[in-house]
């Protein structure tokens, strides 16, 4: 028998520090007035003194106190990111030990900005096979620790930030999630973060040593004005929906011009899709999260489309029935 999937809660964490488009024109070769033309972007957040295992642990906590349960309660916890703590332990392990939630499995999921579709996709793998009953399921960024503050195409972009999802396995009732759509398209140059090289030789000089965030802009603008708007397209129509019938529309909050172009294609006013991107900036993962999180606690009602897209080339979306 089919489990049906119910959304407990949702949550979203921003840090303290506002970072504004002046600011970073103190220490490179750009403007607001550039930003803003071209991105959309006004401020974003920067964790000073926070990593990624911290934000998304905040998360982890407004979650089980939403959907007034203990840690313990939870059978599953991914964390969607690229940016983690270290390559290991994993920023999963970190939370699952912050929040004491010693029943619970934990790990990371890396799939760029379509990072937390593709483990709400998992996560409602988990729920549906009846092993599992309970799973978090958080996206955290600390995306300006990787940044290269020379590279003024890429450092405007992106900001820091955690969202999440309390997800319940049930045998009454309606399944909030409805639908779902995974795509890789292998392609190592378009956007990367965190290289690191092989070793050529045995040396006591070796140590190792990772890459800053890369995006080709061009190449990204190019794939998601072709790749991903047929890709929801195709979507919709496989799942028999007009866009129309939407009640909204969450996209990776990549930049508001991207958003506006997805919007154009599917023939939408810019009012059905989030925003958060403007104050927020880039979150990556987190993006999706912290925008449905916004408008879950704005009373969101009927069918949403969370769209995800990125490096990989990672994007997928799944359809939520709110």
């Amino acid at each position: 028998m089919s489990k049906k999937i119910k959304l407990l809660a949702t949550a979203g964490y921003l840090p303290a520090t506002v970072v504004t488009n002046d600011d970073l024109s103190q220490i490179m070769e750009t403007s607001d007035e550039w930003i803003v033309a071209h991105t959309g972007i006004k401020t974003r957040r920067y964790a000073l003194g926070e990593n990624t295992s911290d934000l998304a642990t905040k998360v982890g906590k407004e979650l089980l106190a939403k959907a007034n349960l203990a840690a313990t309660d939870i059978d599953l916890i991914i964390v969607a990111t690229i940016t983690p703590d270290a390559l290991t332990p994993s920023t999963a392990a970190i939370v699952q030990a912050n929040l004491k939630a010693q029943n619970a499995f934990a790990y990371d999921l890396s799939a760029a900005c379509a990072g937390f579709i593709f483990a709400l996709a998992t996560a409602e793998k988990f729920l549906q096979a009846g092993t599992y009953r309970r799973a978090l399921v958080i996206a955290a960024e600390t995306n300006s620790k990787m940044m290269d503050f020379t590279d003024r195409t890429s450092a405007v972009f992106f900001g820091d930030g955690a969202g999440g999802a309390l997800l319940e396995a049930s045998d009454a009732g309606s399944s909030v999630y409805l639908a779902e759509k995974l795509v890789t398209q292998g392609n190592k140059e378009v956007i990367h973060s965190g290289r690191i090289a092989p070793l050529s030789a045995v040396a006591a000089t070796n140590y190792p040593k990772t890459d800053a965030f890369y995006q080709d802009g061009r190449a990204v603008y190019q794939f998601v004005t072709t790749t991903v708007i047929a890709h929801i397209k195709d979507f919709l129509a496989q799942n028999n929906l007009k866009p129309s019938e939407l009640a909204m529309v969450i996209t990776h909050q990549a930049n508001l011009r991207l958003i506006e172009a997805i919007a154009t294609a599917l023939n939408l006013p810019l009012s059905k899709f989030a925003q958060d991107v403007v104050e927020a900036g880039n979150t990556s993962s987190a993006g999706i999260p912290l925008a449905l999180a916004k408008a879950h606690a704005a009373g969101l009602h009927g069918k949403v489309l969370l769209c995800g897209f990125g490096a990989g080339l990672a994007y997928g979306s799944v359809l939520l029935d709110l």
